[in-house]
């Protein structure tokens, strides 16, 4: 049977909702943190979480602004989501199931949106990004995130091979360049960037994916037969360990759309 890629996405992450919502490696983190001090400075009425996953982005908005909404292509993350913000107390809290690349909202009616490890599973990259400026008023703040290619052909091979076999809903993970021509043709103007590294534990990773036996073989022998340049750029550790590189922007929504 054929299926769409929004249904593999939800296939994929429905119902793993519980293990994204308490993951220690979306829970946590510099960037978290970062993101929290930008909602503090701009304190937004209405802030977005676009693509919310385990919801770690609106939880952080929730303190900083009058309601955030969480959306996400899975009703099923979403449910875990509003459950674990009743636990955390958290009452200015709403979710929206929608695909990134037609959002139910009108023009300009958020005023900050972030976006938080989820663009690489999108099946339309500059339309997500698109939509992401059409719902923000202009002048206001979004704060995209996630894991990005490091633009060597050879290390990119190796990280989206990796990626795709832990996780069939796995698109791409983009570079900086391509994240910031993207953002320009949209109506953004990049005011900040910061990379950073992220370890990523081979047992959780992949647990958490519940990525079959043959996939995981197949990407230890990826790792073990990579050339001493791969396996020094990502860090590969005996027991399948490895380092990416993830990569924080702040953008401005121009006051005009060019699209």
């Amino acid at each position: 049977m054929t299926r769409s890629h929004n249904t593999v996405v939800d296939e994929q992450y429905g119902a793993k909702a519980r293990d994204y919502v308490e993951s220690a490696v979306h829970a946590g983190g510099d960037d978290l943190d970062a993101l929290e001090m930008i909602a503090e400075r701009e304190r937004p009425d209405r802030a977005a979480d676009l693509g919310a996953g385990g919801g770690h982005v609106a939880y952080r908005l929730a303190r900083r602004s009058g309601t955030v909404t969480a959306i996400d292509l899975s009703a099923a993350m979403l449910d875990a989501v509003r459950e674990a913000g009743a636990q955390r107390g958290i009452s200015n809290l709403e979710t929206c199931v929608a695909s990134v690349e037609a959002l139910p909202f009108d023009d300009g009616c958020f005023d900050m949106l972030a976006c938080r490890f989820s663009a690489h599973h999108w099946g339309d990259f500059e339309s997500g990004i698109r939509e992401a400026r059409r719902v923000l008023a202009p002048g206001a703040t979004a704060v995209f995130i996630d894991v990005i290619s490091p633009g060597h052909a050879l290390f990119d091979t190796h990280l989206q091979a990796i990626e795709l076999l832990r996780d069939p809903s796995h698109v791409r993970n983009y570079s900086e360049a391509e994240w910031t021509s993207a953002l320009a043709r949209s109506g953004f103007r990049v005011r900040a960037t910061q990379k950073r590294r992220l370890r990523m534990e081979w047992e959780s990773w992949v647990d958490r994916m519940q990525t079959p036996e043959t996939h995981r073989e197949a990407m230890r022998s990826l790792q073990d037969r990579a050339s001493a340049e791969t396996r020094t750029y990502f860090a590969i550790e005996p027991d399948g360990s490895f380092t990416i590189d993830t990569l924080q922007i702040e953008a401005t929504a121009c006051r005009t759309r060019s699209f």
